[in-house]
């Protein structure tokens, strides 16, 4: 009986899956993996919505139980019209990437291998061993460096850039992340690990715990595929794919200035600080990004890049909240940060 069961359910996917191949017939491969992906949104959250439900079962009191499950249905009924968000922001990104298949060029032969002394080095992403950066945000210090190891993935050499969050001094974020250098410039995102930390009161000695790795993925793993973290020769107007593990990581970027300067474009210039545009900008060649993600399709980030420098500003244009550069360990002008 069990494997009747199983047979008739696998047959019941198949039909779903050719159903779907039939209702996306005249859409591209890109729009017809949204369509799918749309469906694995509602099926989970299916899932979650019955696990919830059968947590409020549990509950003795009446009036908490139905509190419950209004609750549920009310989350399920938001996540629902995100699954439709999404899907509509994946296929608008596919008419901007004009993609149909998502196929990088990943080859081995064409990528950095000594990050000690690094042939190729992107002026806007270096990534040499040693270096490192500080950066001040609401309520967060964070530092950033280019450890002395490197992860072979997909047969490239990708260093690991550690990425660390303190809040009050306690690290509550811990992530290594992994790049790779291409020889045309190019700076390729390979994937991450992130371990998410929280403190408990009552708690002793109070330590901050591992509470999960969510955001983690890596490219050749469950479909995962590389994306490019910044490009070798920038332009004005492109949209690129920054990594691609569906459902969990899948930053989108554009190129919204190659020559900014404080005080040449007002939408650009909000919430920037001045001083420091003005500092790492005065050649009117810093670059502008934007980066999104279908995930969460209302909401994306500025990011500002100066030569020689990296990455100094982060910029939420809804919240006004920013991280801003406050010391870099290898280039003379950060001794003059304000």
């Amino acid at each position: 009986m069990t494997q009747l069961r199983i047979g008739l359910a696998a047959a019941s996917l198949a039909s779903f899956l050719l159903s779907a191949e039939i209702g996306f017939a005249n859409e591209n491969q890109c729009k017809k993996i949204a369509g799918i992906q749309q469906e694995a949104c509602r099926s989970e959250l299916k899932a979650d919505f019955f696990s919830a439900s059968a947590n409020c079962a549990n509950l003795g009191d009446k009036a908490e139980r139905t509190e419950c499950r209004e609750d549920a249905a009310s989350e399920a009924a938001e996540t629902r019209m995100l699954c439709r968000d999404q899907k509509q922001a994946r296929r608008e990104l596919c008419e901007d990437l004009r993609e149909d298949r998502y196929a990088p060029d990943f080859d081995p032969a064409g990528f950095e291998t000594d990050y000690r002394n690094p042939a190729v080095t992107n002026p806007y992403f270096p990534l040499e061993v040693g270096q490192r950066w500080s950066y001040s945000a609401p309520d967060e210090e964070i530092s950033v460096e280019v450890l002395d190891e490197t992860k072979q993935i997909e047969g490239v050499t990708c260093v690991v850039v550690r990425d660390l969050v303190r809040v009050d001094g306690v690290p509550l974020e811990d992530t290594d992340d992994w790049f790779a250098q291409r020889a045309d410039g190019t700076v390729f995102y390979c994937g991450e690990i992130s371990q998410n930390f929280e403190l408990f009161a009552g708690d002793d000695p109070l330590e901050a715990e591992l509470v999960d790795v969510e955001g983690s993925w890596k490219a050749g793993r469950d479909g995962a595929l590389p994306g490019t973290a910044f490009l070798g020769s920038p332009r004005l107007g492109a949209i690129y794919r920054q990594e691609l593990a569906r459902g969990d990581a899948e930053d989108a970027a554009e190129v919204v200035s190659t020559t900014y300067a404080f005080g040449r474009d007002a939408e650009l210039d909000r919430f920037v600080p001045a001083e420091l545009a003005n500092l790492l900008c005065s050649n009117a060649d810093c670059i502008v990004t934007r980066e999104f993600t279908p995930i969460s399709p209302d909401s994306f980030e500025r990011k500002y890049y100066a030569r020689g420098i990296g990455f100094f500003l982060g910029v939420n244009p809804q919240s006004g909240e920013a991280a801003r550069l406050t010391d870099c360990s290898f280039a003379p002008v950060c001794d003059e940060l304000p």
